[in-house]
Order: structure tokens, then C-alpha cells, then sequence
């Protein structure tokens, strides 16, 4: 049963004409996933041949978008009355805010829900009730090409005056390496917001949890990013070189330092590079610097299910959740477990992982529950590339601020 209901899901159920699926015909599951990384779609392809033919009763289908292009996909389905069943996503609080998904206990069995960290499931709570369930985590910290670092004479920085020493020395040693790595594009712009902001005492919202997107903190990190790019430091075209073609030039050598996940070991290695890189923390220019931690959420749109399909999307998350699949699913792309039983796993396959957990366990993450997130998202990578044409930082923060506060 291919489901049309989203926006006038009300007026329909009042009508009575939401349809049940029948006994004898299999119930018909639509997920969109977001695509991390080069083995995604395979593992998602496997998933799907598995799940169906362990559960006869349930035609499952999984379309996997670009993380460039997953919000226009969702949204356009959304406004033509066609969400699907699960959405593999980062953003929940503007869906719900639209009354449009069911509470994550409605789907999620007591056994499955259990697994989870109970911090991660904080990250999705709005008024006391849970609105989706973590899909997996990473960090961020500084990756580094040791080589180029030696042969360019400068120490690993830790501060943003020291970072701007070594992009000097390095573009001295060897112009055709990018010293510094930026991603402003709409995959990864807010994370550049974050990197920047949270070093320098700033960030989305204030100690009142109330936007502070123009805070001078936050001007003068994003000034002081502009100016990296300005000065020749980074690669060309931050709005347009999103992670993976930042990971593909660490990998090869172009880059000497790139901010990214605990996934970019697992990227480098299946994209056949070899790279001598270390980790350290995100240069800051507080004294105390912060990591940005990432979470991902599935969330299960209010389509106005019978019985027999709200018990599919419940085995659809029981299958996906077991303990041996959701290991292999975070360690696929090297990302971090949400689970307890994940997070063992992922330690016991690969001991330097042990030590990411704890990273995200003390990170700072997105303020998705607040409704203007995605807003927000969206408009600090307008004003970041804005900035990068040469707009002034300050006014355009103003105007984010007087958009989203009123």
C-alpha cells in the first residue's frame, strides 16, 4: 500500500478514508536514508534483500539521497503529500513542529528503545516526549599531514595565531598544497559555523539557550575563517568543495590539515589512499578547545497507520537495531555507535574508536530540538558564502539574527 497522506493526514482520518492494509497483501515500508559515504547504498541494498526475505509481510523499500540534496527531496515530497514512512536525517524539530511525525515510542519497541544512550535520545526531546531516535554520532577533530608539517618546519596548532603561522610556513614550503581545509557548501557549512564559533567563546545560542547568531564572537570567527580563505591558505572553493572532496585532497596529499569526523580514517582507507595523518584537537582561540559532536536521527512520519503497518515499522527498527547489524552498520563508515551494545562493539573491533566515544560523550552538538534549526542551518551557510563574495560578516549576521529572533 503506497501511502499519499502527510499535510491533510487530519481531515482524512476524520473522513475515515485512511485505508488499512489487508491480511493477505504485504505492507509496503518507504524509507529515505542519507548517504555518508562510499559504501552506503551497497549496505543499504543488502539491508533491504535481508530484511525482505526475513519478513515475508513487509515490502521494504530504501532510497537513498545525497546528503546535498536530501532536504529539497524530503521537503518537496512533504509539500506533495508524500513523506515517507522513515526518514534517516539530522533535523526533526521543524517536522515536528508541524505536528508531522509520531512520538518515537509509538514505533520503537521498549526492548530496542532500551539500547539506546540516554543523552542522545535528550537531543531529540521536545515538552518531555521523544521525537525520533539516533541513527549513529561522530566527532570532529584535526586531522594533520605529518609530513608536510615536518617538512615545513611548524608544530601541530593549537591556537588560531599559531594556525595562521603554519598555513604561512606551509604555502612558503610548497604552494600547491592547500595549508587548510574549509566546507561552506549546504553539506557541511554549519559545521564550519560551529568549528569557528564554539572556539571562540561564541556559538548558536547564547548560556540562555536563546539564538545569538551576531554575537561578536561569533563575527570575528567567521571573519577570521574569510580571511584564511583571503589570504590563499585554504582550498579555492569552500562553497563548493563539500567534505568528501576535502577528504579525497587530505587523502592524496593536497591538503596538510582538514577539520573532520572519526570516519575520515575508514574514507582515506577505502578510497585507496595512503596518507601519514595524525589527530589533534580543533585549534581555538579561547584557551579550551571544542569538539563539535554530530547525531543523526530516524523518525517515523504520522501517515496515519493501521495495526499491521505500525507492527512493520517496529520490525523495521528491531532488525535494524540488532546488536551484530547496527555494529557493522556503524563501523561500515567508521562513525560512532548509539547504542550501548554498539558502542562496545565498535570498541572492541577497533581500540582507537574507544577513545571517539568518549569524544562525543563531551561534545557540543547542533541545537536541532529548537524549531528554527533548520532555518538556522540554512542561513548561516547563506551568510558564510555571502561573506566569501565579499559581504560584510556583521550585517549579515544582523540580518540572520532579526530573520530568525524577530
Amino acid at each position: 500500500m503506497k501511502k499519499m497522506i502527510t499535510l491533510g493526514l487530519t481531515a482524512l482520518m476524520a473522513a475515515g478514508m485512511v485505508m488499512s492494509a489487508s491480511a493477505e497483501e504485504k505492507v509496503d515500508l518507504s524509507v529515505i536514508a542519507a548517504q555518508y559515504g562510499q559504501n552506503t547504498t551497497d549496505w543499504w541494498a543488502n539491508f533491504v534483500e535481508e530484511f525482505n526475505a526475513d519478513n515475508p509481510g513487509i515490502n521494504l523499500n530504501v532510497e537513498v539521497v545525497s546528503w546535498n540534496d536530501i532536504y529539497t527531496v524530503v521537503n518537496t515530497r512533504i509539500a506533495n503529500g508524500q513523506a515517507p514512512d522513515i526518514l534517516n536525517i539530522d533535523v526533526f524539530a521543524d517536522y515536528q513542529a508541524d505536528e508531522l511525525l509520531l512520538p518515537a515510542q509509538d514505533y520503537v519497541s521498549e526492548e530496542t528503545y532500551a539500547k539506546m544512550y540516554e543523552s542522545f535520545l535528550e537531543q531529540s526531546e521536545i515538552d518531555g516526549t521523544v521525537w525520533a531516535v539516533p541513527d549513529l554520532a561522530s566527532a570532529r577533530a584535526l586531522y594533520y599531514n605529518v609530513d608536510i608539517l615536518e617538512a615545513a618546519g611548524v608544530e601541530v596548532p593549537t591556537t588560531w595565531e599559531e594556525l595562521t603561522a603554519a598555513c604561512e610556513a606551509i604555502k612558503a614550503y610548497d604552494d600547491s598544497i592547500y595549508p587548510w581545509g574549509i566546507d561552506m557548501t549546504t553539506d557541511e557549512g554549519q559545521a564550519a559555523f560551529a568549528y569557528y564559533t564554539w572556539n571562540n567563546g561564541g556559538g548558536f545560542v547564547d548560556e540562555n539557550g536563546e539564538w545569538a547568531l551576531n554575537s561578536p564572537e561569533n563575527v570575528e570567527a567567521i571573519e577570521y575563517a574569510i580571511n584564511l580563505v583571503n589570504s590563499g591558505y585554504t582550498n579555492s572553493d569552500p562553497a563548493n568543495d563539500t567534505r568528501y572532496d576535502l577528504q579525497d585532497m587530505f587523502g592524496a596529499g593536497q591538503i596538510a590539515m582538514v577539520i573532520a569526523p572519526n570516519s575520515l580514517p575508514t574514507y582515506v582507507a577505502d578510497g585507496g589512499y595512503e596518507v601519514n595523518y595524525a589527530v589533534a584537537s580543533i585549534p581555538c582561540n579561547t584557551g579550551e578547545s571544542v569538539s563539535a559532536g554530530v547525531m543523526d536521527r530516524f523518525m517515523c512520519f504520522d501517515n496515519g497507520y493501521s495495526e499491521e503497518e505500525l507492527a512493520a515499522i517496529t520490525t523495521f527498527f528491531d532488525y535494524f537495531y540488532d546488536d551484530a547489524r547496527y555494529s557493522d552498520w556503524v563501523l561500515m563508515e567508521g562513525f560512532l555507535p548509539a547504542t550501548k551494545a554498539g558502542g562496545e562493539a565498535v570498541a572492541a573491533a577497533d581500540e582507537s574508536m574507544a577513545a571517539w566515544v568518549d569524544i562525543v560523550g563531551s561534545s557540543k552538538f547542533y541545537p536541532t530540538a529548537k524549531a528554527e534549526w533548520a532555518d538556522v542551518k540554512q542561513g548561516v551557510i547563506d551568510a558564510e558564502q555571502q561573506a566569501l563574495l565579499g559581504g560584510d560578516v556583521q550585517t549579515l549576521l544582523d540580518d540572520l539574527q532579526a530573520e530568525i529572533a524577530g
